[in-house]
Formats: structure tokens, sequence, C-alpha cells
């Protein structure tokens, strides 16, 4: 698993954006929300988590609460490889589930444009 791996996979839920943050953070959102940091300069990787899988990670090598956001339940893993790629798809499969619930559905995607209607003119008959 690497950087690219990761990107890809965070890239495949719906609606999900990327913006580059914090000079080396790859952070992968929904609704302008973020659900996974991806550190590029050195490799890590942040997600939230519930209560119990929290304190389950953290008791891991490699995997600590993340700065700044720990108290929130997110996690950040020192290393990509610090939880196995089959189990790490499933966390931040949970991760956007998560931060997704709390985006307003009509945050999730774009807006779309409704078609302009042609205003009435006085005198005309629509029927013509």
């Amino acid at each position: 698993m690497n950087t690219h791996s990761v990107r890809e996979f965070c890239m495949a839920f719906p609606h999900a954006t990327e913006k580059l943050q914090w000079e080396d953070e790859l952070c992968f959102k929904i609704g302008g929300r973020i659900f996974v940091m991806l550190g590029l300069d050195i490799p890590r990787l942040c997600f939230k988590c519930s209560a119990e899988c929290f304190d389950e990670l953290i008791e891991r090598d490699n995997v600590r609460p993340a700065p700044y956001v720990g108290r929130y339940k997110w996690v950040m893993l020192d290393r990509l490889d610090a939880v196995p790629w089959n189990e790490l798809q499933e966390l931040i499969r949970r991760s956007y589930g998560m931060v997704a619930a709390k985006v307003p559905k009509n945050a999730r995607a774009p807006q779309k444009k409704s078609p302009k209607k042609t205003p009435h003119r006085p005198g005309k008959s629509r029927r013509s």
C-alpha cells in the first residue's frame, strides 16, 4: 500500500473531493468535511473512528491519537502499513460513513442549475 492506492480508494467514494491543505496534507472530503487526511511528505494517515475502535487502535504500534483532533476520535497512523490494507479500507469506509452522515444531503454533490424559465411577455399568448 502507498499514497497512490490510498488516494484512489478515497476518491472512489460518492461525492468525494480532495484538497491539498496545511502544506503536505491531502484531505479527502465529502460536503466540505474531511474524512481522511494523507500526509505526502512523510506518509501518514488520519481518519475518524468510533470510540471503541479508537481505544483499540491507539494500543497498537505506530498508531496514536491524531494531533488537534484526537479528542474527536481521530487516529493517526505514523506509517501507512501500521494497519493491514484490508482492515484500513474498512476503517476508511467507516470514517467516510460517519462524516457523510453529518453532511446535509444538498451539500454532498455540486448543485445542479435549474433550467431558466422564459419570462411571460405581456400581450403575447403562451399558446402561439
